[in-house]
């Protein structure tokens, strides 16, 4: 089966020489997966950012937040024996794990969906506390009425969880702490009640027993889970055979819910993928397509900062009721855009 997007032909849509650092002393690594919304008349995307040190041939440098929100630098010598640092992404010292960049989110909004400018009068968010002091990442962004639920990815010498605030205004905005304890991430909450319950996918995940799969859980009042079931695993042998993640919020559709999902190799290389929920009873998995609806084909989705990677996290349906724009992170690096078609999704479910 070919991959079915259809890029834009103006992509990336954004690249971190678009972006002005957000503290002297750190460059733009990279942007990455951003959350998608339609507020004010635009579309929105709340972009992860993430900054770090130009780094140099004698140590690696990267930031971290302190107790009280602010910016810190660790420098470690290249050639200290308790360093390890052979993922772009993560460094090891001392048997602790850092990320190389420090991640904060940052708002874009675009006329045309294409493009994008960040708009004054807005603020930047940071990880806050000290279940935060590696960043937040990866938003995605769910609207019920006039409330806008951000869920993301906090990072913490503690583990990994996933965080929530709220807005109505994107001027103030609500915390409630993390939501889903480590380690978790990839939180989605579907954008309507199912039988007077919130529901939510999510991704706790285990080194030692079981694997990085898609759980989905409810809730009475969006804050407090339970009820969690795995519902989609990794498949040997497949293009999602070492780990699965939820992109945005599941599409309600005639059909059921269609949920637009990222899964990887070992070799680390992302696709995007689909499944169907039952429209009455989301734990029930209808279809789960075998192959993914995107690859990563493009010179900017192949090389970058993490290459072969094509990562979502938050879309729009359009008017037309059939036509789907998911805004995408390739290769770790860039924000591009795509179009799908609902009916030819279906077609690669088999319904």
């Amino acid at each position: 089966m070919p991959d079915i997007a259809k890029r834009f032909p103006q992509n990336p849509l954004l690249s971190p020489k678009d972006v002005t650092p957000s503290t002297e002393g750190l460059h733009i690594a990279c942007l990455l997966n951003p959350g998608v919304f339609k507020f004010d008349g635009k579309i929105w995307l709340l972009v992860r950012v993430a900054e770090r040190p130009l780094q140099n041939e004698i140590v690696v440098s990267f930031p971290i937040l302190n107790e009280k929100g602010g910016t810190e630098i660790m420098e470690i010598p290249l050639n200290d024996a308790d360093l390890i640092a052979t993922d772009a992404r993560v460094v090891r010292y001392k048997g602790v794990d850092y990320l190389t960049t420090l991640s904060h989110l940052r708002l874009f909004c675009s006329e045309d969906g294409v493009k994008f400018k960040e708009p004054e009068g807005y603020p930047k968010l940071f990880g806050t506390g000290m279940l935060q002091t590696f960043g937040i990442e990866d938003c995605r962004v769910t609207q019920m009425d006039d409330k806008y639920y951000l869920t993301f990815t906090a990072v913490s010498a503690s583990g990994v969880g996933v965080g929530m605030r709220t807005t109505t205004d994107w001027k103030n905005f609500e915390s409630f702490g993390m939501i889903l304890p480590p380690h978790n991430k990839d939180c989605a909450i579907f954008e309507e009640k199912v039988n007077g319950m919130y529901y939510a996918l999510h991704r706790p995940s285990s080194v030692d027993l079981g694997g990085n799969y898609i759980w989905l859980a409810q809730s009475p009042d969006g804050v407090h889970w339970g009820n969690h079931q795995c519902i989609i695993k990794t498949r040997p042998d497949n293009w999602d055979s070492a780990r699965v993640g939820a992109g945005a919020a599941p599409i309600k559709t005639d059909k059921g819910w269609l949920a637009i999902y990222h899964g990887a190799n070992i070799e680390h290389q992302y696709c995007l993928g689909v499944f169907l929920l039952d429209i009455n009873d989301p734990y029930k998995v209808i279809a789960h397509a075998t192959e993914p609806i995107m690859k990563p084909l493009e010179p900017y989705e192949l090389s970058g900062f993490f290459g072969h990677v094509v990562f979502t996290n938050g879309h729009i349906v359009e008017p037309d009721g059939d036509t789907v724009t998911i805004y995408y992170g390739a290769a770790d690096e860039f924000v591009c855009g795509a179009k799908f078609s609902l009916n030819e999704i279906f077609k690669v479910l088999g319904i």
